[in-house]
C-alpha cells in the first residue's frame, strides 16, 4: 500500500470497544485496544494515502451467537427487547459497512469506529 500510495484497511472491533459491561473486562479491553490501534495507525499512515478505520458490530446472527443463545449465556428475546431496533444484526449489514469503508465513497473517513449495532451502543 505504501509503494502504490493508497489503500484501505478495516479493523474488526465490536460495540465492546465502545461501551463497557460487567464481567467482560478482558473482552472490552481487547476491543478498545483495536480502536486505539486503528486511530494510531490511521494518523501514522494517512499521509501515505492509506485509510484505516474499524467496524464495530453489535450482536449479529452468526453460528457463534446461535451457540451463545443455545447455551443460555444470552437470551435472544431479552436482547431484542433491549435493542432500540428490536432486531439482531445480519452479517450482510456488517459486510456492507466494511465495503463502504473500503470504497472511494469513504475517502474522508480516517481512524473512525463505525457502529453497526442497531443503536445498542448509544443507549
Amino acid at each position: 500500500m505504501e509503494k502504490q500510495g493508497s489503500g484501505a484497511i478495516v479493523n474488526n472491533s465490536s460495540i465492546g470497544g465502545l461501551v463497557a459491561g460487567p464481567g467482560r473486562a478482558a473482552y472490552h479491553a481487547t476491543k478498545h485496544g483495536v480502536l486505539g490501534l486503528t486511530k494510531s495507525a490511521a494518523v501514522e499512515y494517512a499521509r501515505q494515502g492509506i485509510r484505516i478505520n474499524a467496524v464495530c458490530p453489535g450482536t449479529t446472527e452468526t453460528p457463534m451467537v446461535a451457540e451463545i443463545f443455545a447455551l443460555g449465556d444470552l437470551d435472544k428475546q431479552s436482547y431484542e427487547n433491549a435493542a432500540p431496533i428490536k432486531l439482531l444484526g445480519k452479517a450482510t449489514e456488517v459486510a456492507e459497512a466494511v465495503l463502504w469503508l473500503l470504497s472511494p465513497a469513504a475517502s474522508f473517513a480516517i481512524g473512525q469506529p463505525i457502529s453497526v449495532d442497531g443503536g445498542v451502543s448509544i443507549i
